[in-house]
């Protein structure tokens, strides 16, 4: 199968109180990971590449290593999605370049300039069949060169969403409801304790999420700064060498009560980034005498694998959907 854009995988996962995944890649082996783990379970996927990425590796290499993943894995609807794209140029060249799906990230504009800015990269997408996803409201916190502080972040408001959609044409919408950029999305003093001492982070907004969904009936409503921040991996990283302070992230039950209602795409990236930091760290602390990068990529690559499953059987509900 070709690589697709997002209207029918929204559509299907609206219709069946599920989420897509969107996962961010860099290289060859997370590609492989979370493919591999998206075709056994039968599940859409979506791969995400940032501003970041495209600096680190390189459009082309990546574009194609996408389309190897299409061609390995034909039975699996698979997107290739550009992640908070900075302006109408950066969207342009990816719709150029490739891609079956971009994102233009305004929400830092006042709300007609979003609304312009958004609009023009729409009327350019829809000319080639790409689908666009849009921001409104802040999300605090740092991905990437997405960098928004605590008090530059703010909530997405219901009342504006059917005009902006209505004005711009967008196909999604990112919203913010709590959720937060980067492995480090909440501090000790944001988060309250539960009866085992473990750190519990403010609940989302599920009000706004709601109210957003009675608005915008059967429109896709789109999560970022979901990862779940994994202890085991942090724990992981730190006992060999890592020094990565507490982190806390969005518990896995809140992400699977907002997509059984109206998200239907979910980005998931730190979780990913700390399962491929902490097995290699680990591998290399154990095996001081290995150079060989497959023989560290390899555990690597499984634990991606191992995480990507997880989050699709149990977090997203989308397997077998494909």
């Amino acid at each position: 199968m070709a690589l697709v854009n997002t209207k029918e995988m929204f559509a299907k996962a609206y219709a069946g109180g599920y989420a897509v995944g969107a996962f961010n890649v860099n290289n060859m082996e997370i590609i492989q990971g979370i493919t591999e783990a998206a075709a056994e379970a039968k599940a859409p996927v979506i791969l995400q590449v940032s501003k970041g990425a495209r600096a680190y590796a390189n459009h082309t290499y990546l574009v194609k290593l996408v389309e190897a993943a299409a061609l390995v894995y034909p039975e699996i609807p698979i997107a290739l999605h550009l992640d908070h794209g900075p302006d109408f140029e950066t969207c342009k060249s990816c719709i150029d370049g490739g891609f079956t799906s971009v994102m233009i990230d305004a929400s830092s504009k006042p709300f007609e300039e979003n609304v312009e800015i958004t609009k023009k990269v729409v009327d350019y997408a829809h000319k080639y069949g790409v689908t666009v996803e849009a921001e409104l409201g802040s999300l605090a916190g740092v991905e990437d060169e997405v960098k928004v502080s605590a008090e530059d972040s703010s909530y997405t408001r219901p009342e504006e969403v059917e005009e902006f959609v209505t004005k711009t044409g967008c196909d999604s919408l990112a919203i913010a409801i709590g959720t937060s950029h980067g492995a480090y999305k909440f501090t000790a003093e944001q988060c309250t304790r539960n009866e085992k001492g473990i750190l519990v982070p403010p609940p989302l907004r599920f009000d706004i999420l709601e109210e957003v969904a009675k608005r915008l009936p059967n429109f896709p409503i789109v999560l970022h700064g979901s990862s779940s921040v994994p202890q085991e991996f942090v724990k992981m990283i730190n006992e060999n060498g890592g020094k990565l302070p507490d982190a806390v992230g969005i518990p896995e039950e809140q992400l699977r009560k907002a997509a059984e209602l109206a998200v239907c795409k979910i980005n998931i990236d730190s979780d990913i980034r700390l399962a491929m930091t902490g097995v290699v760290r680990q591998f290399l602390n154990e095996h001081p005498d290995k150079f060989d990068p497959r023989e560290y990529l390899k555990p690597a690559r499984q634990s991606i694998k191992d995480m990507v499953s997880h989050k699709i059987y149990d977090v997203l509900g989308c397997n077998g959907h494909a």
